[in-house]
């Protein structure tokens, strides 16, 4: 299953970027990318395991180490608010507004998450694109300008 998600998100980031896009950048534009995709991974590690299911629809809870669905989260969201539930961060019950200001923040985690797993899936064709580019440019005519 995780091979599946790999190769969905390295198709995805192909569809984003073709390679006729990739094939006019730099070694240096390469390197940020692949420095942003290990950056993505470190930070993002216990999540890397449920990329399969992170989505857009989908959000990783690291305190439980779990993925939650955002349709979910919005019922129990909806449910403290009906309830009268304390909310701890605001030190008041939750409310309407609280439980739309907490689901737009998860909604912007769901698609962090979603793109963290593709940046960390890109890592391979990136060092790939890296090693060709620099030899491409080491095998390159001394009078050529490497683009």
């Amino acid at each position: 299953m995780k091979r599946v998600a790999f190769w969905v998100a390295l198709l995805a980031l192909l569809i984003g970027h073709p390679l006729h896009a990739q094939s006019t950048d730099s070694v240096s534009e390469i390197k940020a990318k692949i420095w942003e995709a290990e950056l993505a991974q470190r930070n993002f590690a216990r999540g890397l395991p449920h990329c399969n299911e992170l989505n857009g629809t989908n959000f990783y809870f690291d305190a439980r180490d779990r993925v939650l669905n955002l349709q979910d989260y919005r019922r129990s969201l909806d449910n403290l608010v009906a309830q009268g539930s304390f909310n701890i961060d605001t030190r008041r019950p939750w409310n309407k507004e609280d439980a739309d200001a907490r689901l737009a923040q998860v909604q912007k985690q769901a698609v962090a998450d979603q793109a963290s797993c593709t940046a960390a899936a890109s890592l391979p064709f990136l060092r790939k694109k890296l090693k060709e580019l620099e030899q491409q440019q080491t095998s390159a005519p001394a009078g050529a300008v490497a683009k």
